[in-house]
């Protein structure tokens, strides 16, 4: 049986570095949520005469949140047949159900290893300013309203693997 690694956490936290480092160790497929979905999100959002790097609004959360996990999903299905796994995104909803990892090992018929990532929120700040991603810009313009949108680093609610990214570039 193959397994599904998820990696978890806020923006910035490290999830993309840990998750790539992981892949490879593991000789896995690595599958990151902006990789995987983003030209699609920017289309969708221009198309509809939105701002092609929001990631903040009702209207994206409402609109592209559940097709852009969904794809996601089924690329990871459909890597899982031949190969481990390793899944990044942030997984803010999902961190909260203590059923989750259950729901996903049945669906994906796969073992399950959840690793959450987190560093300190002036570390995030950092790397954000650092990457420099359009994306970013609302986070950046209001840090204060982004912090209180993710209150405190919340842990999941399930057994997890705990990584802290505080140390790291």
């Amino acid at each position: 049986m193959n397994s599904l690694h998820i990696i978890a956490g806020l923006p910035a936290s490290g999830k993309t570095t840990y998750g790539k480092a992981l892949a490879t160790r593991l000789r896995a497929a690595f599958l990151d949520i902006d990789t995987v979905t983003e030209p699609v999100v920017k289309a969708g959002l221009q198309l509809s005469g939105n701002d092609p790097d929001d990631r903040d609004s009702p209207l994206f959360k409402q609109s592209f949140r559940n097709p852009i996990y969904e794809t996601l999903f089924q690329v990871a299905h459909e890597n899982l047949r031949h190969i481990n796994v390793v899944l990044v995104g942030p997984f803010t909803s999902e961190m909260q159900n203590p059923d989750w990892p259950k729901l996903l090992k049945e669906r994906f018929q796969a073992s399950i290893e959840i690793h959450y990532v987190s560093c300190q929120p002036e570390q995030r700040l950092c790397r954000m300013q650092q990457r420099n991603h359009a994306r970013d810009e609302a986070k950046l313009a209001d840090w204060a309203k982004h912090l209180d949108y993710y209150p405190n680093e919340l842990r999941p609610a399930f057994e997890h693997h705990s990584v802290d990214t505080s140390d790291n570039a």
